[in-house]
């Protein structure tokens, strides 16, 4: 090979290089509907990109952290910093800015309750996403109901959902699903970021689901703090995780006192069959727990990128195959195609179930991870075929 050709191959590359650094990004960016009115940002474009601006003069160095990932910002001479993201996953994320080693919320943006703090969300439109859509349909009531536990000796919220028809229908009784939000997430979580009321309204307009009540509350547990930690500072606690007894204070609480305080204030069909629990991430794993050991208060069950049930889980709670009529278990397919090193898998756990007579469902979200565009379209899937 001779000395031009050896130019020509590194000038090839060097300028492959360039062009692959020169990412052109797309300038159509508007608007989410998580910007605050009167605000012009936060905006999203159609790649998926998500664009911040923010005022901070004195500032050395500012960044938009969003999906685990920091991207720079840019200063001009006026002191505004403005930068975008990398293409996002279509659907809901949680985001921060990063001023000088800071992290704070947005100032533009709607706060969500997420990730253990009230913060930033930004909305990338989907391309299906007329099923959570706010349309000229028969809406249903979200209420905030504050009522006092027994079993933790002080006062809780949660929020309710009762369906189109409740208030004028008053002789007519309705099942419940008792649906649980992921970990540093919180009561508010299903109806603000995963608008289950509006995918409700818009199914039973459609005549694909049946109406029944929803029940959101908080299934936040204390984490153990004893020592020694893995990982050191801030790490888990040493020994299997999560630990033994972990849901045991959201299961006394549910049983206790949500069960019955929403069977004594709403029209319930309050009966094993008529009851429901699901969940996502977190509420997916306490609703495994929750119903392997209460097959007689639960007959459909449905969990969210919160693991699976295994016929060995089966075998130790006999009950559960007679009692209960729908196991729906989910994933966003990044989930799938990544799975987490030692876990078992869902859809083969599942299959195994629907082998040994269990009526089961998996399904995968297209294109997303754990995330709640995956828990949107895993309850729209999940909501038809409930109380049939």
């Amino acid at each position: 090979m001779n000395y031009k050709s050896l130019a020509i191959i590194f000038s090839t590359v060097l300028t492959s290089g360039i062009c692959f650094a020169q990412t052109t990004v797309v300038e159509d960016f508007k608007k989410s509907e998580t910007t605050q009115q009167g605000k012009e940002y936060p905006q999203v474009n159609s790649e998926g990109r998500v664009r911040v601006q923010i005022s901070a003069p004195e500032a050395k160095k500012v960044q938009l952290d969003i999906g685990a990932v920091k991207y720079d910002l840019v200063k001009d001479d006026k002191g505004i910093w403005i930068g975008e993201s990398a293409p996002q996953d279509e659907g809901f994320h949680y985001y921060q800015l990063n001023i000088d080693g800071a992290s704070v919320p947005d100032p533009s943006s709607l706060y969500f309750y997420g990730a253990s703090r009230w913060g930033s969300g930004i909305e990338v439109p989907a391309t299906d996403q007329d099923f959570y859509a706010l349309k000229n349909v028969p809406h249903g009531e979200v209420r905030e109901v504050h009522y006092f536990s027994k079993t933790n000796n002080s006062m809780r919220r949660c929020f309710v959902y009762t369906p189109p028809g409740y208030n004028e229908n008053t002789n007519k009784r309705y099942p419940v699903l008792y649906l649980q939000h992921g970990g540093g997430e919180d009561e508010t979580g299903w109806a603000s970021q995963g608008h289950a009321n509006l995918i409700m309204d818009n199914l039973i307009a459609e005549g694909k689901a049946n109406p029944f009540i929803i029940v959101m509350d908080n299934g936040t547990w204390a984490r153990p703090a004893q020592a020694p930690a893995q990982g050191g500072q801030g790490g888990r606690p040493a020994g299997p995780w999560p630990p033994e007894g972990w849901a045991d204070g959201f299961k006394n609480t549910l049983l206790n006192d949500i069960v019955p305080m929403i069977d004594s204030n709403y029209r319930t069909l309050a009966d094993q069959q008529h009851r429901a629990m699901a969940g996502l991430s977190m509420g997916g794993m306490q609703t495994r727990v929750i119903t392997l050991a209460n097959p007689d208060v639960f007959s459909h069950v449905g969990m969210f990128s919160g693991g699976s049930i295994s016929t060995d889980d089966i075998s130790k709670s006999p009950n559960f195959k007679d009692k209960v009529k729908l196991l729906f278990v989910s994933y966003g397919s990044r989930e799938i195609e990544n799975p987490r090193a030692g876990s078992a898998d869902p859809k083969a756990n599942t299959e195994a179930l629907k082998q040994a007579g269990i009526n089961t469902h998996f399904y995968v979200s297209p294109q997303t991870a754990h995330e709640w565009q995956s828990w949107r379209r895993s309850l729209k899937e999940f909501a038809p075929l409930l109380f049939k």
